[in-house]
C-alpha cells in the first residue's frame, strides 16, 4: 500500500533521481521517528520528515562540487511529489501552487536551521522543536532520539562517496 508522501504520481520523470529519492522517502518513513521520536504520523509529521532526512542529504551534496545539479533534480523531485500529494488530499489547481511556495520556504528554512544546529556549538534540538514538533516540544526522550539519530545520519552521509548517495546507497 502507497503510503503519503511516498513516490509521486507526477508524469515528470527524474530517473537519475529516482533511487535517491525513494531511499530518502523509505528512511523519513521508519517507525522509530514516530514511536520513539514522538514525531507525529500525520500528513505533516510525515512531510517535516522527509524534508529533513532531504535537508541533510542536500547539505550534503552541497559539499561536493558534483552536488549542485543533482540537488536541483531531487528538489524538482521533491516538489513533484509534495505537488501530488497535495492534489491527491484535494487541494485544488487554484491553490496548489501557494501550498507548495510554502514547502519550498520551510524546507529552505530546515537547510539553513539545520545546517546551524549540526554545526559545532550549534542548537539542532531547538531547531528541531521548531521544525519537527512545531514548537510543541516532546519528552526530552523522544528529542534526544531524533536528534541524535539525525546527528548519527549527518556525520554517515559525510563519510559516503557523493555517487554511492546519488545511486540511492544512504549510509
Amino acid at each position: 500500500m502507497r503510503t503519503r508522501f511516498g513516490i509521486g504520481r507526477s508524469g515528470t520523470t527524474r530517473a537519475a533521481t529516482l533511487p535517491l529519492y525513494q531511499a530518502i522517502v523509505a528512511r523519513a518513513r521508519e517507525m522509530h521517528w514516530y514511536e520513539a521520536g514522538a514525531v507525529p504520523d500525520t500528513v505533516d509529521g510525515r512531510f517535516d520528515m522527509v524534508a529533513g532526512i532531504l535537508t541533510l542529504v542536500l547539505l550534503r551534496l552541497e559539499t561536493a562540487p558534483e552536488g549542485p545539479e543533482p540537488s536541483a533534480r531531487l528538489t524538482e523531485r521533491f516538489v513533484d511529489d509534495m505537488d501530488g500529494q497535495l492534489r491527491e488530499i484535494g487541494i485544488g489547481d487554484i491553490i496548489v501552487g501557494k501550498h507548495i511556495g510554502r514547502m519550498m520556504s520551510m524546507l529552505g528554512g530546515r537547510l539553513g536551521a539545520y545546517r546551524a544546529g549540526l554545526a559545532p556549538g550549534g542548537d539542532l534540538e531547538g531547531a528541531l522543536v521548531r521544525n519537527v514538533y512545531r514548537g510543541e516540544a516532546p519528552s526530552p526522550a523522544a528529542l534526544a532520539h531524533v536528534a541524535s539519530r539525525l546527528r548519527q545520519f549527518h556525520a554517515a552521509l559525510a563519510a559516503t562517496p557523493v555517487a554511492a548517495i546519488l545511486a540511492g546507497m544512504l549510509p
